[in-house]
């Protein structure tokens, strides 16, 4: 039986990833820190297709403990997929969320993707997609640092897809926008006020699985998704900035 690693699969669109998995005929494992979550993912699959390990992904000797733990499954797919925002002007908001944050979407996810990939350089095959942003193409005012990582899986997912063009690995980055999960409630206490253009997990999910299968390095769901970010090579970075800006404000203030 294949095998595959999802971050952050419990819930929202890791749980739809993992569901796509099975579906595939994969045995997952689902790497989480919601024990409820967890749980309840177990009582809905058969062990035969899920295992979940329960684990803060944000700590950064998680990546080594998942090496160590899954290295002889011989892993076929990791999908990149925990994450969290923050909210807020930067020199108000908290310190110690936003570390976790940058561990977890800088520092944990390229641990990870190197130790994994090693493996797939070795056997010369394997599948790794990360999960950015449309936040991934400009700068974002109120949302800094969630952009900012964004930003940064987006272009370490494109160079060393690059590196690995002559072998039998796709290493793609699913950059959706604004999708129907938990996500805002980590954000902001309150309420998304923007409701055009949501997604459904489901299909986000679905159209970064089957760009994963066809080698397609940067995949954005979603036509208006795509004009923001044709709009935003348009327009002046100063224009850009305080446009995102405008629209943080609008949706969560």
């Amino acid at each position: 039986m294949k095998t595959a690693i999802v971050t952050g699969g419990a819930s929202g669109i890791g749980l739809e990833f993992v569901k796509l998995l099975i579906k595939d005929d994969y045995k997952v494992f689902v790497i989480d820190n919601c024990k409820k979550n967890l749980k309840i993912l177990s009582s809905n699959f058969s062990s035969k297709n899920v295992e979940s390990i329960s684990l803060d992904l944000s700590k950064t000797d998680s990546p080594e403990k998942i090496y160590t733990l899954l290295k002889k499954e011989n892993i076929d797919v990791l999908i990149n997929n925990a994450g969290f925002g923050t909210f807020g002007k930067f020199h108000k908001t908290s310190w110690e969320k936003e570390k976790d944050m940058i561990n977890l979407h800088v520092l944990n996810t390229t641990h990870l993707t190197k130790l994994f990939l090693k493996d797939m350089v070795k056997k010369n095959d394997g599948k790794i997609l990360n999960i950015a942003s449309v936040a991934a193409f400009q700068p974002g005012p109120l949302m800094s640092l969630y952009y900012a990582t964004k930003a940064f899986i987006l272009h370490f997912t494109e160079a060393i897809s690059n590196e690995v063009k002559d072998k039998n690995i796709c290493i793609s980055v699913l950059c959706p926008g604004q999708t129907s999960t938990n996500f805002q409630k980590n954000v902001s206490k309150k309420k998304n006020k923007i409701k055009f253009n949501t997604a459904c997990p489901i299909k986000v999910a679905k159209y970064g699985y089957e760009s994963l299968k066809k080698n397609i390095t940067v995949s954005v769901p979603g036509f208006w998704n795509n004009v923001i970010i044709f709009l935003g090579r348009l327009l002046p970075r100063k224009t850009s900035t305080e446009l995102v800006r405008y629209i943080q404000e609008k949706n969560r203030d």
